[in-house]
């Protein structure tokens, strides 16, 4: 498939604000998966702003990772695990590991499109990534690699997750050619 083409196919399946975050399908290369067609979770779209850039002009790291934190609530709202639910249930989430490497470089005005696939699933643990691609060229802009574990909120002690977010999680399991060794 084209850029182009694939390009097309990722606006054409691009949530509305507010919409429920949707599969993909992408073609492999750098910062996708391996081995064939892989169907990532469209989790997150938005615009870098003026006042993102930092002095040398484009996006500060410090927006990289918000941006890619709300990335992360879409995929536990589509695993079932939204705030409400957590409320609810006196249960979180808490990152205890993430590594980023930066691809490309955004400036203000550029569109961001975050997918994302699981690496794993334990009983307490998911291990995930977001792709973030500048939306109008299609490049990989940043790769983050996350470890979250799920945990109850009164006794501040790790616990299993719910077995149909981990089944859930389990369905977005996808090889992916990180740039770094896990």
């Amino acid at each position: 498939m084209s850029s182009d083409a694939r390009r097309a196919a990722s606006r054409a399946a691009q949530p509305e604000t507010g919409a429920a975050p949707r599969r993909t399908t992408a073609t492999p290369s750098l910062g996708e998966g391996v081995g064939g067609n892989a169907a990532l979770l469209d989790t997150y779209r938005g615009t870098v702003y003026p006042w993102h850039c930092d002095h040398m002009n484009h996006m500060n790291v410090m927006w990289y990772v918000g941006k890619f934190d709300e990335a992360t609530w879409n995929l536990m709202s589509h695993l079932g695990m939204s705030a409400a639910f957590l409320r609810e249930h006196h249960r979180g989430m808490a990152a205890v590991d993430q590594r980023i490497s930066y691809q490309r470089e955004l400036h203000a005005g550029d569109t961001v499109a975050i997918r994302t696939g699981v690496v794993d699933v334990t009983d307490k643990k998911i291990i995930f990534f977001h792709e973030m691609r500048n939306a109008d060229t299609d490049t990989v802009s940043a790769i983050t690699l996350l470890t979250g574990i799920h945990l109850d909120t009164q006794t501040r002690k790790s616990c299993h997750l719910p077995r149909t977010a981990a089944d859930k999680a389990r369905e977005l399991r996808v090889a992916y050619e990180l740039p770094w060794a896990t």
